[in-house]
């Protein structure tokens, strides 16, 4: 891949990753933005938070004239073989009925995106099928994780592609103009993936992160929380690379996430996370590139119990508190429609001397 005219991840090798670095985003700009929002017509911190996020995708973007046009969800669909040990509601065929649904617009994602002017770029990165897809971009790395009971879920390479392939997808809609991704996923089975890589990178115990994700009974989250346990203790994982956890209980969507979270940060594009599937792969980036986390925005608080604990180890505040759990990326396109608004007022730029009264001063 290569980024203004310097060649990235060549063999796409742990080496490699191991060798990026990324540059913080422009302080001098962040800056101008913050000020700029005190010279707008309104109480200062008026706008409370969204003012440091605008003046956060702004030091991104490298410009103080902050436009979000051109945005887009990038969702990754995956199955995961661990659904043969009874840790979900439903099959992996519904995996794939959803992507197809995706690529018609008539998911949930799909008619949220499509009400904001948002473009949707659903991803088949590893769904259990030979079918391919109309409407859903092919990158497929293998057909499923393995099950990561009996297995380890893939080998090295395979997980670096998946990274490396949401990186990839970043750098193209950089390339075409876009301003500002969000993130978004489908795969039956992967709540209890995120949640074992969870522990895994949190050291804690795997009832602490696993929820009941789409609507387990009482009885499929206590074998969903011992296939979890069992497996992170098995494996080692808890004194394991970020690199390893990823290979040995992620799910390729997860691996396909952290590349557009890496992505964003090697390519400086702002990138808005959705639930607790994204924020895994944020965590698992951010330990993988040291410094990825100060692209990453943050959506909503959702119900998963591995959130809380997620979003304190990034760093981040999440704006929406709405106890969503569709997924999808459908968060995250909200998030979107927020900083429209938001930066609605920061382009209108209504001075305190147009309305003829004295700017408020910082004391």
């Amino acid at each position: 891949m290569e980024y203004l005219g310097k060649r990235i991840l060549d063999k796409g090798t742990k080496e490699e990753f191991e060798a990026l670095a990324v540059d913080a985003p422009d302080e001098t700009v962040y800056k101008k933005i913050l000020k700029n929002w005190d010279g707008i017509a309104k109480p200062l911190d008026g706008m409370g938070r969204f003012e440091g996020i605008t003046a956060q995708i702004g030091a991104i973007l490298g410009t103080e004239d902050i436009s979000l046009s051109k945005k887009a969800v990038i969702i990754m669909c995956a199955d995961n073989g661990v659904v043969e040990e009874g840790v979900s509601q439903t099959g992996q065929e519904v995996t794939l009925a959803v992507a197809k649904e995706m690529a018609q617009g008539f998911s949930s994602v799909g008619k949220m995106a499509a009400a904001i002017g948002a473009d949707t770029i659903p991803v088949d990165i590893g769904i259990n099928s030979e079918e391919r897809i109309e409407g859903v971009l092919d990158k497929k790395v293998r057909k499923g994780a393995r099950n990561f009971y009996k297995e380890p879920a893939m080998t090295q390479q395979e997980a670096l592609r998946a990274v490396m392939a949401g990186m990839e997808l970043v750098l193209d809609c950089k390339k075409k103009g876009y301003q500002i991704v969000a993130t978004g996923e489908m795969g039956i089975g992967n709540t209890t993936t995120s949640s074992a890589v969870a522990a895994a990178l949190l050291y804690c115990r795997a009832q602490e992160v696993t929820g009941r994700g789409a609507g387990l009974c009482d009885e499929k989250l206590e074998r969903k929380k011992q296939v979890i346990a069992e497996s992170v203790a098995k494996y080692g994982l808890y004194e394991a690379e970020p690199l390893t956890v990823l290979q040995t209980v992620g799910g390729l969507d997860i691996a396909g996430l952290a590349g557009v979270c890496i992505g964003g940060a090697v390519f400086h594009m702002p990138v808005v996370l959705d639930g607790v599937i994204s924020m895994v792969a944020a965590l698992l980036a951010e330990r993988l590139i040291p410094g990825t986390a100060r692209y990453l925005i943050p959506s909503h608080k959702g119900k998963e119990p591995a959130v809380e604990k997620l979003l304190k180890a990034l760093g981040l505040k999440p704006v929406i508190h709405g106890d969503m759990a569709l997924g999808e990326g459908t968060g995250a396109v909200m998030m979107l429609s927020l900083l429209d608004m938001a930066l609605c007022i920061y382009q209108g730029k209504v001075s305190f001397s147009d309305i003829q009264v004295e700017q408020y001063e910082r004391f």
